[in-house]
């Protein structure tokens, strides 16, 4: 059975890169698979991606040698479940404010007797290059559970959060952190708050032997997380990249030809 390499380098210390997949397309993500990165991750929370087509995603990142991850709509068991019986390495769950949302999160992502995760599916086996008891037999070792620090109220309990046996890392989504401030949303920010928010969740997840991660919005950015100490560094996405890359092409050609400017934030 294959092993996630991923999660095997964030508990060695080390520091994995990756980014968003946001166009719910598995020719892009075929692409994306073989340009580097460690880990992609599908967006299902903020993409009009539906299972099917997260589950062909999965497929073609796991036969490049990458490490398919998935951002679930919310924090529930059947998400998780879906999630990973269609072949998911691991799942990033959004907006976890409590202990309680935590506990889920880890439950719905092992099976018993460690967690509630239900026996079933077959199609998770393949991703991993191996049969269903196999698969049933390792999981709980390779899955990656990935928690969200993007609101206050997360900042407010991360360390009763991160307290929570069987994460392996903690995920800062600076737009949203900010909004929940009531500030603007934007992938960084030197307001004190935003940046003692930062520090609060850093601290806490060295402590707790949980990597740290956070969303960057390009490679100057993400070097300056990894100095830090980041861990889970996510940059940008291939939308991204892509609206990026023809603006700058644009750029060159004077500004009567370029219209707008980018439309993705991340």
């Amino acid at each position: 059975m294959r092993k996630n390499n991923v999660k095997q380098a964030l508990q060695q210390g080390d520091h994995q890169v990756g980014t968003w997949l946001s166009l719910s397309s598995p020719v892009a993500a075929r692409f994306m698979a073989r340009a580097g990165f460690a880990w992609l991750t599908v967006d299902m929370e903020h993409s009009n991606c539906n299972w099917e087509t997260a589950s062909a995603i999965f497929a073609h990142v796991a036969e490049a040698g990458c490490v398919p991850l998935i951002r679930v709509p919310s924090i529930t068991h059947e998400n998780a479940k879906r999630a990973l019986d269609l072949g998911a390495y691991g799942i990033v769950f959004p907006m976890c404010n409590s202990v309680e949302q935590a506990t889920l999160a880890v439950a719905s992502c092992k099976y018993p007797p460690t967690g509630t995760r239900s026996v079933g599916g077959s199609v998770h086996a393949l991703n991993y290059s191996t049969n269903a008891a196999e698969y049933y037999r390792q999981a709980n070792q390779e899955v990656l559970v990935i928690v969200q620090a993007e609101h206050i109220d997360a900042v407010d309990q991360i360390d009763e959060i991160l307290s929570v046996p069987g994460i392996d890392a903690v995920f800062v989504g600076p737009n949203d952190l900010l909004a929940s401030m009531g500030k603007v949303p934007q992938m960084d920010s030197e307001d004190p708050q935003f940046v003692g928010a930062l520090e609060a969740i850093f601290r806490s997840a060295k402590a707790h032997g949980v990597a740290p991660g956070i969303h960057v919005a390009d490679a100057q950015a993400a070097q300056h997380r990894i100095q830090q100490g980041w861990q889970f560094i996510a940059v940008s996405s291939e939308l991204g990249f892509m609206n990026q890359a023809a603006s700058a092409m644009l750029q060159t050609l004077g500004p009567a030809s370029a219209q707008t400017g980018p439309i993705a934030r991340y």
